[in-house]
């Protein structure tokens, strides 16, 4: 009688349960451990900065840190005729806010902390980046100030993309460390009762988050200023948000909850 290929001829137990195909199913069905993840809500920070001070001063809005795009929105609609800088910024938040809306469901609907979740989530931002970078490196050099979609398309994607980041920090359950505002940090930082203590975990991602959006910037701004300008800034976000699709994938997994004695 011929044995069964899910049976092991010399030991009779199954091989299937161990197959490669099965480890790896497995592995991105399981949730990543959450701890340590505020490392890489920090590291965001880095390529938040980098866009937003690349895009200020190329294309006169923000795409991740909405509080100044919803400023420029107020004084366009005081001075509608002054310049259309209150356009960019209102397309800017507006994919600021529906992408707000698909990534938080994407991750409530699909299991908020599962690794294949995550994955697919920085995927679909990585994909809006390169759309974006696509766009500028191959299309014709528009001018800032036009309402032109070699303008408008990149700046909303960009806008889409940077929401996914602030959804993850409510995924991961680190609320301070939206990678997109720094006035709360900069509040929660000095209101600190043990603000000098020489171990304050919350006081160092506080201090960490606005340094390191800071160091984005002054890379944004390189690159704005150089002949490259805005290809250079996308190109190096879309690297950088590369390593955070490899980072899910190699992350730990949560403990297994112990059976009770």
């Amino acid at each position: 009688m011929r044995s069964s290929p899910v049976f092991d001829e010399d030991e009779g137990k199954r091989t299937d349960a161990s197959s490669p195909a099965v480890e790896t199913w497995k592995h991105h069905q399981s949730n990543i451990n959450k701890e340590w993840g505020d490392l890489v809500l920090l590291y965001c920070y880095l390529i938040t900065g980098l866009l937003d001070s690349a895009a200020t001063h190329i294309w006169g809005s923000f795409v991740s840190m909405q509080t100044g795009n919803t400023v420029y929105v107020g004084l366009g609609l005081a001075a509608p005729n002054a310049d259309n800088r209150w356009i960019r910024a209102l397309v800017s938040l507006a994919a600021f806010c529906v992408g707000s809306y698909f990534f938080s469901r994407f991750h409530r609907h699909l299991s908020p902390r599962r690794r294949w979740v995550l994955i697919a989530s920085f995927i679909i931002q990585l994909l809006f980046l390169v759309l974006a970078a696509i766009i500028v490196t191959v299309g014709k050099n528009a001018a800032s100030s036009d309402l032109h979609w070699q303008v408008l398309v990149p700046l909303a994607a960009v806008a889409f993309q940077s929401s996914g980041q602030a959804v993850m920090s409510r995924v991961l359950q680190y609320g301070g460390l939206t990678s997109v505002v720094l006035t709360s940090n900069y509040c929660d930082l000095f209101s600190d009762a043990h603000l000098f203590a020489l171990k304050n975990v919350e006081r160092n991602r506080r201090a960490a988050a606005p340094l390191l959006l800071l160091a984005g910037a002054v890379a944004g701004g390189v690159w704005a200023r150089s002949s490259i300008g805005m290809k250079g800034a996308l190109w190096t976000a879309v690297f950088m948000k590369s390593l955070i699709v490899v980072a899910w994938e190699v992350w730990w997994k949560e403990p297994e909850p112990r059976a009770e004695e």
